[in-house]
């Protein structure tokens, strides 16, 4: 599945990197302190290098690899980032050198078979690899999430791919032949405002193919229906979702 985040993503690097919810600072910090050291980290599927910033503020470097170009060319750069163009299954010449694998909700594009093969060959013995998504947002306001069900199921029905049995079981059905231990439950923001929330929606891998199939935005047939919940029924709080995480070492 690797050449299809490219072909959806890239197609809108600048859009992808503007509403993509940036990860806790905690989130982190406690794989900093899980791993054997600070040394190296691989942020494998970067896209447009969300995660591969949190990482470079706690880990001495971070190899940051994506298939896209497009989106590469998004991610801000630091020092101590070293962005790659690669597969996830590429081999980067890592062999027992990384004391971390961050997957920022990008797992489930890989080929798992394969990547996890070289997630084993690329991590120390004592290393760890952590991946993590959110899934479809609640919003605790019963008329939006009466809206967002609608174009879920629906409306995007048939453009979810197989993949996502992955990230709407909250990576509970994710394949992972890793030896496992407990992560803390983090939240990410992604919306204080109705506009927010569409800009997140428009990033969604389904909403992409069903432009690409009908030419027109299916987010325009729920517009009306999100603006009057959110203005009748707001959401209490700041619209956050949870990251499920699945953390493990050899």
């Amino acid at each position: 599945m690797n050449g299809a985040p490219s072909f959806y993503f890239g197609q809108d690097a600048e859009g992808y990197r503007a509403f993509r919810p940036q990860y806790p600072t905690a989130l982190y910090e406690w794989l900093a302190r899980a791993a054997p050291s600070r040394g190296l980290a691989w942020d494998c599927g970067t896209g447009s290098g969300q995660a591969a910033v949190g990482l470079a503020g706690c880990f001495e470097r971070v190899v940051a690899t994506d298939p896209d170009p497009r989106q590469l060319a998004m991610a801000p750069k630091r020092a101590n980032i070293d962005y790659r163009l690669a597969a996830a299954e590429a081999d980067l010449g890592l062999a027992g050198r990384v004391d971390l694998i961050a997957c920022a909700c990008s797992v489930h594009w890989f080929d798992l078979p394969a990547f996890y093969a070289r997630a084993r060959e690329a991590l120390k013995p004592d290393g760890i690899i952590a991946v993590w998504t959110y899934d479809w947002p609640l919003t605790g306001s019963a008329p939006l999430d009466a809206a967002l069900e609608t174009l879920k199921n629906d409306i995007l029905g048939p453009f979810w791919g197989e993949n996502a049995r992955y990230y709407f079981s909250g990576y509970a059905a994710l394949p992972f032949p890793f030896e496992e231990r407990p992560a803390p439950l983090f939240h990410s923001p992604i919306a204080a405002s109705c506009e927010e929330l569409m800009n997140f929606l428009s990033t969604w891998s389904a909403v992409r193919k069903y432009r690409a199939r009908h030419g027109r935005d299916p987010l325009a047939r729920i517009g009306m229906q999100v603006a009057h919940a959110w203005k009748a029924s707001p959401p209490v709080s700041p619209v956050s979702v949870p990251l499920h995480m699945r953390c493990g070492s050899l």
